[in-house]
């Protein structure tokens, strides 16, 4: 079905996923860029220093300690936000951070105020919770002293900045912690998923041939035994084996074919983890009711959302996309109605595709429908297949 987008419609990521580091210069581009704007608190130091009111000495210490300052800051930050630091790598950089900040504002003024936001955000985003909560107040405090020292009230909006921007990063800290925790379960769950698969063959096959082959078995040795003095009574024991393996290989196939024909349910939690990986909004139902519905029909569901979701990845420049399943009542009788549909610039081609081709042929075997085109602000697809019940079984609307 691949075929009938524009190929040249692929849409790049920008996204950088949470609690993973950088993999790509575009990735890393983008995560520059967002800590790269918060340095707009920079402005009075970096002006105070071009502004001449220093003497060469303090300007060129100024100029040092801020560097010094604003690379420990990118440096925690933004390797915090990937691959963290060791805790002593992590409280040495803070350390740096704690003391330039009093120190250039005792040396240089009240310029230098906003330095304090910086050591906020840092000990939100890379401390432990029990570390953060008496970290962030204490800088609080420390600026608040270095402010009476510099002759200010020490009350002002920027002590505010510092405690919420400080624990609004806790908060982001601790998503990111959450995010990674839940990406690491769900790796667990599928390997474990995979596991169970792979015993439940076991099971199945054994149960399958343990018996054909233990027939197979005591025949060929009667036959063996009958051979020299009874050969018609041998050819009948070959015979047996004959459709005994047989029939075994068709209940292999059977089996095999089961495993590997695609799940509803599973292909829909795919589709949920594949549109949101690649920055599509995706509205999906969750808890699809296939009650009624031919495993055959349902295979073919399946495959058509499979299909149509990859498309939508691929090549339709979409940034929303809405998957729907309704039970429907038609002419034919009751049908299962898949729709799939985005916002992408995407369009058909002047001739049928092979996927959308196959895909039709797929569900037409099973006793469905499928339709495919452009809708009225991208993309839709719909796939029926015949089943017994009827009722709405919920979408993403």
């Amino acid at each position: 079905m691949a075929e009938e987008r524009r190929a040249g419609d692929k849409r790049p990521e920008t996204q950088v996923r949470i609690g993973q580091g950088p993999g790509t210069r575009r990735e890393v581009l983008v995560k520059a860029l967002w800590i790269g704007v918060w340095l707009i608190f920079l402005s009075s130091p970096i002006h105070d220093l071009a502004a001449g009111h220093h003497t060469t000495a303090a300007t060129v210490a100024g100029t040092l300690g801020l560097t010094a300052f604003v690379v420990a800051y990118l440096t925690l930050v933004f390797r915090n936000m990937g691959k963290p630091f060791t805790p002593g790598v992590v409280a040495s950089l803070l350390g740096v951070m704690a003391v330039l900040a009093p120190l250039l504002n005792f040396a240089l003024g009240e310029a230098w105020i906003g330095l304090f936001v910086y050591v906020s955000v840092a000990c939100g985003a890379t401390l432990p919770l029990r570390h953060a909560y008496w970290a962030i107040p204490a800088t609080a405090v420390v600026m608040f002293l270095t402010e009476r020292h510099n002759g200010g009230s020490g009350w002002d909006d920027t002590l505010l900045l510092v405690v919420l921007i400080g624990f609004a990063m806790v908060g982001v800290g601790q998503l990111v912690r959450t995010t990674i925790e839940l990406r690491k379960a769900r790796a667990t769950v599928a390997h474990l998923a995979a596991n169970e698969e792979r015993l439940r063959l076991a099971r199945d096959l054994h149960d399958l041939l343990g018996h054909s082959l233990s027939l197979i078995t005591l025949k060929s040795e009667l036959a063996g035994r009958m051979l020299p003095e009874h050969p018609d009574k041998a050819a009948q024991q070959v015979a047996d084996i004959e459709q005994v393996s047989r029939q075994a290989l068709v209940d292999v196939r059977e089996a095999v074919t089961g495993y590997r024909r695609p799940r509803l349910a599973a292909e829909l939690a795919g589709t949920q983890v594949a549109l949101t990986a690649a920055g599509v909004i995706a509205d999906v139902p969750a808890e699809p009711d296939l009650a009624g519905v031919p495993e055959e029909s349902e295979s073919a569901l399946a495959w058509a959302l499979r299909e149509a979701v990859t498309n939508v990845v691929r090549h339709s420049g979409a940034d929303r996309c809405l998957v729907q399943l309704t039970h429907r009542q038609t002419l034919d009788g009751p049908v299962l109605e898949l729709s799939v549909e985005d916002n992408g610039s995407g369009g058909v081609g002047s001739a049928p595709g092979n996927g959308l081709t196959g895909l039709t042929e797929r569900l037409e075997k099973a006793g469905g429908s499928l339709e495919a085109g452009r809708a009225k602000h991208g993309f839709r697809l719909v796939a029926r297949v015949p089943t017994a019940l009827s009722g709405d079984v919920g979408s993403g609307a």
